[in-house]
């Protein structure tokens, strides 16, 4: 399925996005990795995204059972208890070899409380018969955004990143399962590429810039210059 927005077109929803501009819109996650990466597309200067951490809100229980579901699960209960409009993403992992795995589970795959390197060690552990050109795998990433929390139009934007599950761990930027995952088209893991290169790539920059476009912010241009993602 290729990377793509599901919006209204309405010229009010247009309205709102540029009303949007210099005001805070809150973020449905504490992963500091996601903020840092999210800030850097959408470009802070122009739109104050601002975690829930910051309000003192605990994660959303992700009862759905596919990334969009989860992603407006988190957006609406940011709104709810903010009372700001909200972006909120579900993102993941699928392993062919896997049948789809971890998936939706990605962050907990190991355990709700696992580590991104738990989490890892089990993924690898799990394709440790698998031999290399079998494990095609690919992430994914759903941006929603909700103007409120009763939104009933949300915006959802999709992208996904090709590669391969790597035989061991390299690389030290990024976070979840990048140290493990080869993207096509380069030579090592997703946490061997500079936050830079992989802002211009991934399957949350295909899917944010795709929001940027709706907001009505340029997209020649993605702020690299922030130097870790956690």
């Amino acid at each position: 399925m290729p990377n793509q927005a599901l919006l209204p077109s309405s010229p009010s929803r247009r309205k709102h996005f540029l009303d949007k501009k210099n005001k805070q819109i809150v973020l449905a996650t504490s992963n500091a990795g996601k903020l840092a990466e999210i800030r850097a597309i959408l470009g802070n200067e122009t739109y104050n995204v601002i975690s829930q951490s910051k309000f003192e809100l605990q994660d959303a229980e992700e009862t759905g059972l596919t990334f969009v579901e989860n992603a407006l699960i988190k957006a609406r209960h940011a709104c709810e208890h903010t009372g700001l409009s909200a972006i909120a993403d579900d993102s993941g992992l699928e392993v062919d070899a896997l049948s789809g795995a971890p998936g939706i589970y990605s962050a907990r795959y190991a355990g709700v409380n696992a580590s991104d390197q738990d989490n890892s060690k089990r993924l690898l552990s799990e394709l440790k018969d698998i031999p290399e050109n079998q494990r095609s795998a690919r992430f994914w990433c759903v941006i929603t955004y909700l103007r409120h929390a009763h939104d009933p139009s949300p915006i959802i934007c999709q992208g996904s990143w090709e590669g391969h599950i790597a035989m061991s761990a390299s690389g030290n930027h990024g976070f979840g399962y990048d140290p493990i995952f080869l993207p096509t088209g380069f030579d090592g893991t997703a946490a061997e590429l500079t936050p830079g290169q992989k802002n211009q790539v991934s399957h949350r920059a295909q899917a944010l810039v795709i929001l940027r476009d709706l907001f009505g912010t340029p997209t020649n241009h993605i702020d690299t210059s922030f130097d870790k993602c956690n």
